[in-house]
C-alpha cells in the first residue's frame, strides 16, 4: 500500500521493485506470470492494479489502485510499467514489456522464456481521456476559487439548480471543477483576473466566474474568447446594460462576431443564421445572460431589476456571425466599419429584439430596394418616433447592389434622404394620433425634439449592415433597437 510523504502530497512507493497493471491490458496478461517468476526467483515485487483488485493471480503482494491516485501522482502513461524504487525515490523504470530491461531491473535472467522479445504496453487508466481531466481536479492543487456547492444525494442536480435560480428557465449544465477547468483551459488568461464590474449589483467578474457560466449555457472551450469578449463589451458604460436591464422595452444584447475565430469554432452564417440549431450561435449569447443574471443579479420577475413588459428571445440570448468571406467588393465587414483591421477578431454588441422581415422579391434594381429597405426602417418602433435599427442582408438583397455595382458608401449615400422623418407629419398630435416628437424646444425627450427641423429617423451610426443567410430567399431582417445615444446604448 502507499503512504503519504508528509512533505509532499504525493503518495509513496514502497521499496525495492514495484509494478503497474491492469487486467484489461494483452501486455499485462502477458507478464502476470513474469512477475511471478520475480516473487518466487527474485528480489520480489510489489504490484498496483488499476482495474482488478485480484490480478495478477500469482503475486502475494499486490494492491488495488482504485481511485488511481498512486498512477497519477507517479505519472504512469503506460501499462505495465516496472519501476525501481530507493528512499521513497524512483531510481529506474521501464514500460511495455523488453526481456532485456526487465532482467536488468529485476536481476533475474531468462524471464519471460514463452514470450517475445519485446511488446508494447497499453494506455494507463490515469490518461484515459474519459478519466485524465477529473483525476487531474481530484488530486492536483485546484487554483478556483469560487464556492462550491454540493447537493443532497437524493436531490436532482437540474431541479437543484433551478430551485437555486441560477437558471434562465432553460436546463443548464452542471458547472463541475472538471467542467470549469476544461472551459478555463479555451484562454490564456489567468481565472481571477477580473474582467468587468457586471450590473446591476456592480459585482466584480473573474474569467472564472464567465467560464462557469459559459459551462451552464453549453458552450464548449473554444468558445470563451468570445464570450469574455462579450461580457466586457456589455459591462461598458457606452453599452449601459443596466439601463437595458431596467427599461420595459423588449431589447437585450445582440452579439455579432467578426474574424476567423467565427470559422474556427464552427459558427453558422448561412441558413439559419439567426435560430437554432448551431451550438456556438446558440450558447454564446446564453453564456452572457447567465453572466448578468448569476453575477450581476439581473434578474426578471417578482422583485428582480429586469422589467420588461415583453421581453424578447434576446433576452435568453442571441448571437450570431457575419459571413465576410461573400462579401462584394467595397462592402468591408462590420468590424472594419467600426475601426478594426481585416481579419481580426472582434464582438459587436447591439441592444436589440427581433427580427423585423424584410419582404421584396420582386425589385431588381438598387434603387427599388433600397426604399423597400427604408420603409421597414421607418417602421421599427413608431413611425413618429426615431428609433435604432440594424440590417442583416441575406445574400439574395446584397446581391442587387452588388450588380449595379453599389458600394456600401454609395448605399449610405443613397439611404441618408430616404431615414429624413417630416417634423409636420411626427409631431405629436399630428395625424389624430397623440404619440409623436414634441415639437417645443423645451420638451426635449429620449427622442429628441422635432421644433420644426428635419428629424433623421435613426442615429448617425445607423443603421449598421450585417451579411448573413442563405442564398434563396428575398428576404433581409430589421433588428430593432433600444433608446440611442446618452440616454441608452451605444453599439
Amino acid at each position: 500500500m502507499g503512504v503519504t510523504d508528509p512533505s509532499s502530497n504525493r503518495p509513496q512507493l514502497p521499496e525495492g521493485l514495484v509494478a503497474f497493471v491492469k487486467r484489461d491490458c494483452p501486455t499485462c496478461l502477458d507478464v502476470a506470470s513474469v512477475l511471478g517468476e520475480i516473487c518466487t526467483r527474485g528480489p520480489g515485487v510489489t504490484v498496483y492494479s488499476q482495474d482488478d483488485p485480484l490480478f495478477p493471480e500469482g503475486v502475494e503482494s499486490k494492491y488495488h489502485d482504485h481511485d488511481l491516485a498512486l498512477s497519477w501522482h507517479w505519472d504512469v502513461e503506460t501499462v505495465p510499467t516496472l519501476m525501481y524504487v530507493q528512499d521513497g525515490k524512483e531510481m529506474a523504470r521501464t514500460v511495455g514489456w523488453s526481456r532485456t530491461d526487465w532482467e536488468a531491473m529485476t536481476g533475474v535472467e531468462d524471464l519471460g522464456a514463452e514470450l517475445p522479445q519485446m511488446r508494447p504496453g497499453c494506455g494507463s487508466l490515469s490518461v484515459d481521456p474519459n478519466l485524465a481531466e477529473g483525476l487531474a481536479i481530484k488530486f492536483a492543487e485546484t487554483t478556483l476559487r469560487s464556492r462550491r456547492v454540493e447537493f443532497a444525494s437524493l436531490e436532482d442536480e437540474f431541479d437543484a439548480m433551478f430551485d437555486r435560480g441560477w437558471s434562465d428557465g432553460l436546463p443548464i449544465v452542471p458547472p463541475t471543477e472538471e467542467r470549469v477547468a476544461r472551459m478555463l483551459a479555451g484562454t490564456q488568461r489567468q481565472p481571477d483576473e477580473v474582467l468587468a464590474i457586471v450590473p446591476p449589483a456592480l459585482v466584480e467578474c473573474t474569467v472564472e466566474k464567465v467560464a462557469i457560466n459559459a459551462v451552464m449555457a453549453g458552450c464548449r472551450p473554444e468558445y470563451l474568447p468570445v464570450v469574455l469578449a462579450a461580457v466586457e463589451a456589455a459591462c461598458t458604460d457606452q453599452f449601459n446594460m443596466h439601463g437595458l436591464l431596467c427599461t420595459l422595452w423588449f431589447s437585450g444584447p445582440i452579439i455579432i462576431v467578426n474574424g476567423p475565430i467565427r470559422r474556427q469554432i464552427g459558427m453558422n452564417t448561412d441558413k439559419n443564421a439567426l435560430g437554432q440549431g448551431n451550438r456556438a450561435n446558440s450558447t454564446i449569447g446564453r453564456a452572457l445572460q447567465l453572466v448578468v443574471r448569476n453575477v450581476g443579479g439581473g434578474k426578471p420577475g417578482v422583485g428582480g431589476i429586469d422589467r420588461s413588459a415583453l421581453g424578447a428571445p434576446s433576452k435568453v440570448g442571441w448571437c450570431f456571425a457575419e459571413d465576410e468571406e461573400n462579401l462584394p467588393d467595397g462592402w468591408d465587414p462590420l468590424s472594419v466599419t467600426r475601426g478594426f483591421e481585416r481579419g481580426q477578431n472582434t464582438v459587436t454588441l447591439f441592444a436589440g429584439h427581433g427580427p423585423i422581415g424584410c419582404i421584396d422579391q420582386i425589385s431588381r434594381t438598387p434603387e427599388s430596394l433600397i426604399r423597400t429597405l427604408a420603409q421597414q426602417l421607418h417602421g421599427v418602433g413608431n413611425r413618429k418616433l426615431p428609433s435604432e435599427a440594424m440590417i442583416v442582408m441575406t445574400p439574395e438583397h446584397m446581391n442587387v447592389f452588388e450588380a449595379a455595382g453599389w458600394t456600401r458608401a454609395k448605399f449610405y449615400e443613397e439611404l441618408e434622404p430616404l431615414l429624413q422623418m417630416d417634423p409636420e407629419l411626427s409631431a405629436r398630435g399630428a395625424q389624430g394620433i397623440e404619440e409623436g416628437i414634441p415639437t417645443r424646444s423645451n420638451e426635449e425627450t429620449v427622442f429628441g425634439s422635432a421644433s420644426g427641423r428635419t428629424v433623421r429617423k435613426l442615429p448617425d451610426w445607423s443603421p449598421m449592415i450585417v451579411r448573413a443567410g442563405g442564398g434563396a430567399g428575398g428576404f433581409s431582417a430589421i433588428l430593432e433597437g433600444w433608446v440611442p445615444g446618452a440616454k441608452g446604448s451605444t453599439p
